[in-house]
């Protein structure tokens, strides 16, 4: 158990999803108050309410994702495909900055972090949808980590890629031998992330020992991508 949240109410997003269940088991092993949220950020007003219900917060983890992304060809994406992406990972994200910033403001303290994706930092094949989404994130993160920074509130992203979890990499995929060739010639450290030691990236950026970082997009990612 440690105490580098001690006394701070974390929300979390997409609380079963992906980067949610390490998040919030590492947040709540080191002293926070974490509210897990599942709701669908989608719908209209459910961002702010879920900001008004919450009360006090002193960190967002903003973990949007979404596992529908690839393998369409930009000529075969369809308008409610874009809108999906869209819907799902960058129109939450502003809502729920827009509704928790007031208060992390007003108290001249607050964090938000973004589990975002390399990606946007890389140009691949039939990912179009999914890329200009999290690199919407990027420049989102950017702008507003500036803005907000002179109120001592940090925002920042991880860009992360090749990090377990069951929907992009299930079991049978990990013992595909064809991927673990494929693993260790894509990413320099020839393996994948745990979402654990994702998690503690997350930690840091949450904790008052990353108070100097501002609207950045540091990548995670075994050295896929470098910047």
């Amino acid at each position: 158990m440690g105490e580098r949240l001690a006394g701070k109410r974390v929300l979390v997003t997409q609380a079963q999803d992906y980067m949610g269940p390490a998040t919030i088991e590492l947040f709540s092993d080191e002293g926070a108050e974490v509210i897990a949220d599942d709701s669908d950020l989608t719908q209209p007003g459910a961002c702010e309410a879920l900001i008004e219900q919450t009360g006090h917060i002193d960190i967002l983890i903003a973990n949007l994702a979404s596992g529908n992304f690839s393998g369409i060809n930009a000529v075969d994406l369809t308008d409610d495909d874009w809108h999906t992406t869209f819907d799902v990972m960058v129109h939450p994200l502003h809502r729920l900055c827009r509704a928790v910033l007031p208060q992390m403001i007003e108290r001249s303290r607050g964090k938000i972090v973004v589990y975002g994706s390399a990606t946007a930092l890389k140009g691949l094949k039939t990912v179009t949808t999914y890329s200009a989404a999290r690199a919407a994130q990027v420049g989102y993160v950017q702008s507003l980590g500036v803005e907000v920074a002179p109120h001592n509130v940090q925002v920042n992203l991880i860009a992360q890629n090749y990090v377990e979890n069951p929907v992009y990499y299930p079991p049978e995929l990990k013992d595909n031998e064809r991927f673990m060739t494929s693993l260790k010639r894509q990413v320099p450290l020839g393996r994948l992330a745990t979402a654990d030691e994702d998690a503690r990236f997350a930690l840091f950026l949450a904790s008052d020992e990353s108070d100097f970082f501002v609207g950045q997009a540091i990548p995670f990612s075994g050295g896929w991508v470098q910047r």
